[in-house]
């Protein structure tokens, strides 16, 4: 789908102030005229994934070859800022499943701290919107922090003020299966959980919500069931977020937005980042889906860690090969591909509520947008589809950046007596 927009030109470099201005030549950047556009943008990744520092072993992410995100693939690639993730798996709720979750929760923090405290030079955790542009603005990379899953909180809203001291500025109330919190867009078919449980948020979900508020987090509805984001989207006093889905519409999987939850998540002032997920922009064949199961449980991939960059080095290499068969077999999504997305979800819902999301650690990576590296591909795509320097500073961080501020000011004046 083309957009008939303004597109961005000055292909001699005057960079993202003179393309903003309107310039007065038209027609298509050159590859040198998209490089220093992409490199003129604040370009903000809202979801990339990170080991439990055990499985991260001595890795500090200044250059790790085999991940897909690290420092000085950032600086290769253009990529500002990232939002690192303290991810957990869900598991039973009972209290040792609540000591359980904190700890992987904490564990993944321990990697991302790591990464700060020895590359202080190089990257600064940022606490705020304000921060982010000041830390961008003096030469250093940013990171946020993002909370994939409620679970650690053990259904006590109190429990997320030690994650917003961390750093922790989003939320997903849920994962894949259900929880104290509400439904999940993936219940455990391990455990025959039905379609919802709680009927979309609960009580608990609900004071959770409330806390965010308050203490100036972004809540997320990626994961979450049709049902709870849009009671989300509608109970929330700010702006809500979905961190990284793409498009139902395109590709009928679970964790893709419909159409109404991509205008609730507008209508309440926030922004949906499309995720770069092979699988989630473009349905896999059913052959291709058995075949990655079967090498990943060949190789000791399972429910529990689907991170092949945590295996030993002899089985990730087997699977790096066995994944590139496959590939090669059955093609999967592109930077085209994810564009499609893109621009489906701002013909929907507008410029100013569409961003640009990665996954990448957590299985995201599409053709041409495989690692950090290779992030000024996106941009080249959206340029040659006739995005303005103007929307690229909107889709690559603007509008989140836009929405943290939001929410942040939001719960200042909750907060006041």
């Amino acid at each position: 789908m083309k957009r008939s927009v303004r597109r961005a030109l000055c292909g001699t470099g005057f960079f993202l102030a003179l393309a903003l201005s309107g310039c007065a030549h038209q027609g298509q950047l050159d590859a040198n005229g998209i490089a220093a556009l992409h490199r003129a943008l604040f370009t903000i990744d809202t979801h990339v994934d990170v080991p439990r520092i055990g499985d991260a072993q001595d890795v500090d992410f200044l250059s790790a070859p085999h991940a897909q995100v690290d420092l000085q693939k950032m600086r290769d690639g253009g990529l500002d800022a990232a939002f690192f993730i303290l991810f957990t798996r869900q598991g039973p709720l009972t209290p040792e499943g609540y000591a359980a979750a904190r700890a992987e929760a904490m564990d993944r923090y321990a990697t991302i701290h790591r990464m700060l405290t020895r590359h202080a030079d190089l990257i600064e955790l940022a606490h705020s919107a304000q921060e982010a542009r000041r830390i961008h603005k003096s030469g250093k990379l940013v990171a946020f922090l993002g909370m994939e899953n409620g679970y650690p909180l053990a259904g006590n809203p109190a429990n997320l003020k030690e994650y917003y001291d961390l750093g922790v500025r989003y939320l997903s109330l849920t994962h894949m299966g259900h929880n104290a919190l509400g439904d999940s867009s993936d219940p455990n078919t391990r455990l025959n959980e039905p379609d919802q449980i709680h009927g979309g948020l609960s009580d608990k979900g609900r004071a959770v919500l409330a806390e965010a508020n308050r203490l100036g987090i972004m809540v997320d509805i990626s994961h979450a069931h049709h049902d709870t984001a849009l009671q989300i989207a509608q109970l929330s006093k700010a702006p809500v977020i979905a961190s990284h889905s793409a498009v139902r519409a395109l590709t009928d999987v679970a964790r893709n937005m419909y159409d109404d939850q991509m205008i609730a998540v507008k209508n309440s002032g926030g922004v949906t980042q499309i995720v770069a997920f092979d699988r989630y922009l473009k349905k896999e064949p059913p052959e291709k889906t058995t075949a990655i199961m079967k090498l990943g449980k060949a190789v000791g991939l399972n429910a529990e860690n689907h991170d092949p960059n945590s295996l030993p080095e002899d089985a990730r290499l087997t699977y790096e090969k066995g994944r590139a068969e496959i590939e090669a077999k059955w093609p999967g999504a592109s930077v085209s591909t994810f564009a499609d997305h893109i621009d489906y979800a701002v013909a929907l819902i507008g410029i100013d509520h569409v961003g640009i999301a990665s996954d990448f650690g957590g299985g995201g990576g599409v053709e041409g947008w495989r690692n950090a590296a290779e992030t000024e591909n996106v941009t080249a795509e959206l340029v040659a589809r006739g995005y303005s320097a103007k929307d690229l500073e909107k889709l690559w961080g603007g509008n989140l950046l836009r929405v943290l501020g939001d929410v942040e000011r939001i719960a200042a004046a909750l907060s006041r007596p």
